[in-house]
């Protein structure tokens, strides 16, 4: 399984940006998909996942109303739009695919996913 996410880049505060994350490997459309984000010096922080049937999504507080969570399952992507951005959504995003099949979950644990994209770079100047 592989995981490749792409999209990241420099933005000014107010701006926005929409990350991608192309999977391979398993049935994408199986899976929870989860995004995360690391900023320097930071713990890997929870921001949001989609259901396998990318009917529910959830958010954590810092983004809900700012970041939309989608995927198109045919192109085995999911997607994350970042509007409104700020200087402290600055940090590495990563996607990841949850560890169980059919199965949805709101959980921010890393542990339990099992496959990580590589990470993709955002900056928010002010």
């Amino acid at each position: 399984v592989q995981l490749q996410a792409s999209g990241g880049g420099l933005v000014q505060a107010g701006g926005y940006l929409t990350l991608s994350c192309a999977g391979s490997g398993r049935t994408f459309s199986s899976y929870t998909m989860g995004w995360f984000r690391q900023a320097p010096g930071k713990e890997r922080e929870f921001v949001g996942t989609i259901s396998y049937s990318g009917r529910f999504t959830y958010y954590t507080d810092s983004v809900k109303g700012r970041f939309t969570i989608s995927t198109d399952n045919a192109k085995n992507t999911a997607y994350l739009r970042m509007n409104s951005l700020k200087p402290e959504d600055t940090a590495v995003y990563y996607c990841a695919q949850y560890n169980k099949g059919y199965y949805y979950t709101a959980s921010g644990n890393a542990d339990e996913y099992d496959y990580w994209g590589q990470g993709t770079q955002v900056t928010v100047s002010s």
